[in-house]
C-alpha cells in the first residue's frame, strides 16, 4: 500500500530544511537505507534515508525547495499503485524551489518607499511648472532645523491652485520689504502655507546663480560619479537563518559581562616551534605530513583553556531555570567560519588529550565543517567555547555566548609592543583574551580566577605537554 514519505527530523534544532538533490527518481526501487535525498538543515548537509522499501511512485518537492518538518515529499509503494488520492492529501504536485527574493526595487524598503518616485506618476522634477522649481530646501533656515528639508513628498503650492497666496501679513510685508513675489511659491507650513523659515529659501532660490541651477537641463544638476545600483539581494540559508535567530536570543537573554587580559605569548610561540620541529622531524621530510600535524596557537590555547576550566570547575557550566549545572567533562567548541556562517563542532574531553591529537582532531572537523559533513552530535553540547580572529589582524573582540555554555575566549592576534622588562622598556609581544561570561553562572571573581590560571599556564606552558 502506498504511502507518504514525510521530511524526518535530521538534527534536534531543526524545523525546516532545504532538499538541496534528489538521489531517487520516479519509478526507481528503494531499499531500506538507500539515500533518497540530500537536506540542508540548520547545521550541516545531511542525508535523508528511506525508512521502507517500495518504488519511489512520486516526487512531492523539486530540488531546492525548502520544506518543513513532517511535510511529504514523496509517495512509496507498489509499481502501477493509483496515488491520486495521496498527491491530492499532500497538497499537489512537487512544490517549486524557493524563489529568489525579488531586487529591492521589485519591493521596496520603509526607506525606499519614503524616497522612491512611483513609475507611473510624473517627476516632480521634471514636469513640475517651471515656476515650481526651486534647489533643494537648506536643512537649517536662521539657525533652526528646518524638518520640512527631508519631507517625503513635494510640498503644495502657497497658492493651493485658487491664485491665492496663503501667507501671513507678517510673511507678507517682510516678503515685500525683500522684493520677493510669494506668487507661486512653495510653502512648507500646513496646507502648503508660507512660513517666516521660507523666506530665506526663496531670497536664494531668486538669485541669479539659483535661477541658472533651476533652469539647468536635470542631467546637469545631478552629482558626478556612478548611478547607485540595486543592492544583491542573496537568500538566507538555513544556517544563517539559525544563526541570526540564536544570536539575537543569545544577546537578549543571557546578561553578557567581558573580562579582558593580556598574555606574554612569546614561552607559548617558542613551545608551538618546539613541537612543530619535533613532528615534522619525527614525520619525515614529506612536507604534507608536516602540515597534517602542525600544532596551531589555537590547538595549544584549547589544551590551556582545558586545563583550566578543571582547575576552576565553576566556569565549566551552564545555566538552567533549576539549577546551574557543573559539568564533569570539559568538551570545547571551536568556532570555525564557513562560507554560510558559522559553526562550533566541539573537541570532546579536551583535558585529557595530547597537544597533537587536538591538533589532528581540529583539523579534521574543520574540513569537514567547511564541506558540510559534520554529523549533528559533533556540533552539541560543549561546555565552552573558544573564538580566534587573530589570523584575520583582529587584536581583541567580544564575542557572543553559545548558549546553554557559560563563557566564550575571543582570541586576538600576536602583536608586537613594547613592554616593561627588569624596569626597561623594550620589543616585546602581547595576545589580548577576552573572555564573555553569562552573569547568571559566571560572577566577575569566578571569570577573573579561570583567566588567572589561564595567563599561569601560558607562562610556563611546558605543562600543556604533561597536564
Amino acid at each position: 500500500m502506498a504511502k507518504l514519505l514525510e521530511m524526518p527530523k535530521l538534527s534536534p534544532t531543526m524545523e525546516e530544511g532545504v532538499l538541496t538533490a534528489w538521489h531517487k527518481n520516479e519509478g526507481d526501487e528503494v531499499a531500506v537505507d538507500d539515500l533518497l535525498a540530500e537536506v540542508e538543515t540548520d547545521k550541516a548537509t545531511m542525508e535523508f534515508r528511506a525508512f521502507d522499501k517500495g518504488t519511489l511512485l512520486k516526487r512531492l518537492v523539486a530540488d531546492g525547495a525548502t520544506v518543513k518538518l513532517g511535510q511529504p515529499v514523496a509517495i512509496l509503494g507498489a509499481p502501477g499503485e493509483d496515488v491520486s488520492a495521496l498527491v491530492a492529501k499532500a497538497g499537489g504536485g512537487p512544490a517549486a524551489p524557493a524563489p529568489t527574493p525579488p531586487k529591492a526595487a521589485a519591493e521596496p524598503s520603509p526607506l525606499s518607499t519614503t524616497m522612491a518616485t512611483p513609475a507611473a506618476a510624473p517627476s516632480p522634477i521634471t514636469e513640475a511648472p517651471e515656476a515650481q522649481r526651486v534647489p533643494p530646501r537648506a536643512p537649517r533656515s536662521g539657525g533652526v532645523l528646518d524638518r520640512t528639508a527631508y519631507a517625503p513628498e513635494p510640498v503644495a503650492p502657497a497658492d493651493g491652485g485658487t491664485g491665492r497666496v496663503l501667507a501671513s501679513p507678517y510673511v507678507r510685508k517682510v516678503a515685500r520689504e525683500r522684493g520677493l513675489d510669494l506668487r507661486g511659491a512653495q510653502g512648507s507650513g500646513p496646507g502648503g502655507r508660507l512660513v517666516a523659515q521660507d523666506l530665506d529659501r526663496l531670497k536664494a532660490a531668486a538669485s541669479p546663480e539659483a535661477t541658472a541651477m533651476v533652469r539647468a537641463p536635470i542631467s546637469t544638476l545631478q552629482p558626478p560619479g556612478p548611478a547607485l545600483g540595486e543592492p544583491e539581494a542573496r537568500p538566507l540559508s538555513m544556517m544563517r537563518k539559525t544563526i541570526a535567530r540564536r544570536l539575537t536570543e543569545a544577546k537578549q537573554k543571557v546578561p553578557h559581562f567581558y573580562l579582558h587580559v593580556d598574555v606574554d605569548p612569546k614561552p607559548l610561540l617558542e613551545l608551538r616551534e618546539r613541537i612543530n620541529q619535533e613532528l615534522a622531524e619525527s614525520t619525515g621530510d614529506g612536507g604534507e605530513a608536516r602540515a597534517s600535524t602542525k600544532v596551531s596557537v589555537t590547538d595549544l590555547l584549547i589544551k590551556a583553556c582545558a586545563l583550566a576550566l578543571v582547575r576552576v570547575p565553576e566556569c565549566n557550566a551552564s545555566y538552567t531555570d533549576e539549577a546551574i549545572l557543573v559539568h564533569k567533562r570539559v568538551d570545547v567548541s571551536v568556532a570555525v567560519a564557513v562560507p554560510d556562517g558559522l559553526v562550533t563542532p566541539v573537541v570532546r574531553n579536551a583535558d585529557q588529550k595530547t597537544v597533537a591529537a587536538i591538533a589532528r582532531e581540529v583539523r579534521d572537523l574543520a574540513a569537514r565543517a567547511r564541506t558540510k559533513k559534520l554529523r549533528p552530535e559533533e556540533m552539541q553540547n560543549g561546555t565552552f567555547s573558544i573564538s580566534n580572529l587573530g589570523m584575520f589582524g583582529i587584536d581583541d573582540f567580544a564575542a557572543v555566548i553559545n548558549p546553554p555554555e557559560g563563557a566564550i575566549l575571543a582570541v586576538g592576534q600576536v602583536r608586537d609592543e613594547p613592554v616593561v622588562e627588569g624596569g626597561a622598556v623594550v620589543p616585546g609581544k602581547r595576545l589580548g583574551l577576552t573572555m564573555s561570561c553569562d552573569h547568571r553562572v559566571v560572577d566577575g571573581a569566578v571569570g577573573a580566577a579561570f583567566l588567572a590560571e589561564l595567563r599561569a599556564l601560558l607562562a610556563r606552558p611546558m605543562r600543556l605537554l604533561t597536564g
